[in-house]
């Protein structure tokens, strides 16, 4: 009984359609994709809404009742902070598996073999936490009661998310895929930490123009990095056909797709940059003026209310007369 209990337990918990593969050294043990990692998945989606819970109530909630944000502003720092976490702990990992795979050290790496259907345990094991967070968020804009203005936005990100990184994990680009994904969370960590600290103090902008600098230079490597990769070195593979039951899908209409879909989304991506930055710009130069506006006419309501210097008398009857009534006219002297 506690034999298949555990048999039960493990397809939740570890990845399935594990393979021995000889090596010169012994034999290793990678991984394949199938349906059971359905179930794998779904377990992880528990796993983070529990940790989605638990770093709203013991850390965010408890910042933002420092800071006495509006509604608005509420649910746009709870959305950033949640996504500050995830994409620091993404990042790191991420970073861990491509130098600990030798991805960076032998850029062939990631085309050369194609298809790469074995998988090493860490790299199954994070694209499977990787579907399980993005899918989660769809529940959480339910629990979190998200504004109907906000929804269509967040579900636009999270189903490009969800696409990429399944296009990637079906694909067999899995090695391409965490690099382009490394680049990607660099550049949302920074957008969201710079959401986080201008919430915070609405004068510090200094994290946004990083992040502009930041956005645009990882935008040049995914698409320099995608063309490289899908145009010139699958392209040069000797097995050009397509091949499910292999995982082949080396073939020039799916290889231009690829790279017409990752070009789309960063052109895409482009497009809002640059309406965002657009924007922040004219609201910087609408501020601008309107305190300019507010200081010339403070000037001139002080210079308004001095009080206007008179003369040391007044007048009466058109001739002017001194404080004490007198007429100010020099007294002539009487002659001795």
């Amino acid at each position: 009984m506690f034999e298949v209990t555990a048999k039960t337990a493990f397809i939740f918990i570890l990845p399935q359609y594990n393979i021995s593969v000889p090596t010169a050294d012994g034999e290793l043990v990678h991984y394949c994709y199938g349906l059971k990692d359905l179930v794998t998945i779904l377990f992880y989606i528990f796993i983070a809404i529990i940790l989605h819970a638990v770093v709203q109530d013991y850390a965010l909630d408890k910042i933002s009742r420092r800071f006495h944000l509006s509604k608005v502003k509420h649910s746009k720092f709870n959305e950033s902070g949640q996504l500050v976490a995830f994409h620091l702990t993404s990042m790191i990992w991420c970073l861990y598996v491509i130098v600990t795979e030798g991805y960076f050290s032998n850029p062939r790496s990631l085309w050369e073999n194609y298809p790469h259907v074995y998988l090493p345990f860490q790299v199954k094991f994070f694209y499977l936490c990787q579907l399980s967070y993005w899918l989660h968020a769809l529940p959480e804009l339910y629990f979190q009661k998200v504004r109907k203005e906000e929804i269509p936005r967040q579900l636009q990100y999270i189903c490009l998310y969800l696409v990429h990184i399944a296009g990637a994990y079906l694909l067999n680009l899995t090695r391409l895929g965490l690099i382009l994904l490394l680049l990607q969370y660099v550049a949302e960590f920074l957008f969201h930490m710079a959401r986080l600290v201008y919430f915070t103090d609405e004068n510090n902008e200094k994290l946004f123009n990083a992040w502009a600098v930041v956005f645009v230079v990882t935008r040049l490597f995914t698409l320099t990095l995608s063309v490289l990769v899908i145009a010139f070195g699958l392209a040069r593979e000797d097995n050009q056909t397509f091949e499910p039951e292999k995982g082949n899908f080396n073939t020039l209409l799916l290889r231009m797709g690829v790279l017409l879909v990752v070009c789309l989304f960063q052109t895409w991506m482009m497009w809002r940059f640059i309406h965002f930055q657009l924007r922040r710009w004219r609201e910087y130069w609408n501020e601008q003026s309107a305190r300019k506006r507010a200081a010339a006419s403070a000037t001139i309501a002080k210079q308004q209310s001095k009080p206007l210097k008179r003369e040391s008398g007044y007048h009466e009857n058109g001739v002017v007369k001194a404080e004490n009534g007198t007429s100010p006219r020099t007294k002539k002297l009487k002659s001795p």
